[in-house]
């Protein structure tokens, strides 16, 4: 049997257009949408999602929220298409890059889809809040080892926000420690220092006011433990209890996201296939680095199932 893992993209996966298929085609995915107008009746999702523009779906309170659900969407395309042939029992793992942790949590029942949406839209709100009284930004390190990356860190004063894939990190801070950490990276022989088109320095301690007011806003919603293994970004290893989940979430906005590590855990323990589940190929390119052998396939267009299914 085929060992499949889920995997939820993060911000800036988003574009204009993005689910409008499933919403037009799958009458499960149309529901998700709908659904959300009630959840959030001030945010017009569907508009952000389905027409743009582009400048108001990038904000950060915006497109976490639409990046979700566009992701839950197609997740309901998947089990609709495959209402009898078991796919949920061959999934053993979800993951998620930041935003889509949540994302996991909604796939592995360890949050309900209504308190997820309102949860997400806050984190939103809550991050951009943060970059406007902290601003800071981010950039991709290409090609420099982990630890001596480190050391530029503390040189520059910028910190490790992101170890995606083997040659890639991505540091975060304020705008001139981030500069700073990238010009002493060339000098240690980087390869490529690229900022990052980004609203703030997230997953660092320029979040830390926004994990404090998260942290009240998680203690309000129920969680429960999950039904398939889920991921933690902070540990790089599954979160079993609802308590263990908020504490990582918390965690979550100012550590660094231990991508590569994660998929590893996952791929340890004998999955070899992957579904990265809502819009957008990031996740898919950082899984050939950490591993060529992996099988992935993307779910972002109603076309994709065809593909998807077959290879279950």
């Amino acid at each position: 049997m085929v060992k499949i893992a889920y995997l939820f993209p993060g911000q800036g996966a988003q574009y204009v257009g993005m689910g409008k298929d499933f919403y037009e085609d799958c009458p499960e995915s149309k529901k998700i949408f709908d659904e959300v107008e009630n959840i959030l009746p001030n945010v017009p999702i569907k508009k952000l999602c389905f027409e743009g523009p582009i400048e108001e779906l990038t904000q950060t309170a915006n497109s976490q929220v639409c990046i979700l659900v566009t992701s839950i969407a197609a997740l309901k395309a998947l089990y609709s298409r495959n209402a009898d042939n078991g796919i949920r029992t061959t999934v053993q793992a979800c993951a998620g890059l930041s935003l889509g942790e949540l994302t996991s949590l909604v796939a592995a029942q360890a949050i309900g889809f209504p308190d997820a949406v309102r949860l997400v839209r806050r984190r939103g709100e809550l991050m951009e809040e943060a970059s406007q009284k902290n601003p800071g930004s981010m950039a991709s390190i290409i090609g420099l080892a982990l630890n001596d990356l480190k050391e530029a860190c503390k040189e520059g004063k910028a910190e490790i926000a992101n170890l995606n894939c083997p040659g890639q990190i991505v540091i975060s801070g304020t705008k001139g420690s981030v500069e700073a950490t990238m010009a002493i990276a060339a000098e240690k022989g980087a390869k490529k220092a690229i900022p990052l088109k980004v609203s703030g320095g997230f997953h660092s301690s320029l979040m830390k006011e926004a994990a404090d007011v998260f942290k009240i806003e998680l203690d309000k919603v129920r969680f429960t433990s999950p039904q398939i293994g889920v991921i933690s970004n902070v540990t790089a290893d599954y979160e079993k209890t609802p308590e263990e989940i908020k504490v990582n979430l918390v965690k979550q906005l100012t550590s660094p996201v231990r991508w590569e590590e994660s998929i590893r855990k996952i791929a340890g323990q004998g999955v070899d296939t992957f579904f990265e589940i809502g819009p957008g190929k990031v996740l898919k390119g950082l899984l050939r680095r950490i591993d060529p052998v992996l099988k992935v396939y993307n779910l972002e267009k109603m076309k994709d199932l065809n593909i998807v299914t077959r290879n279950q």
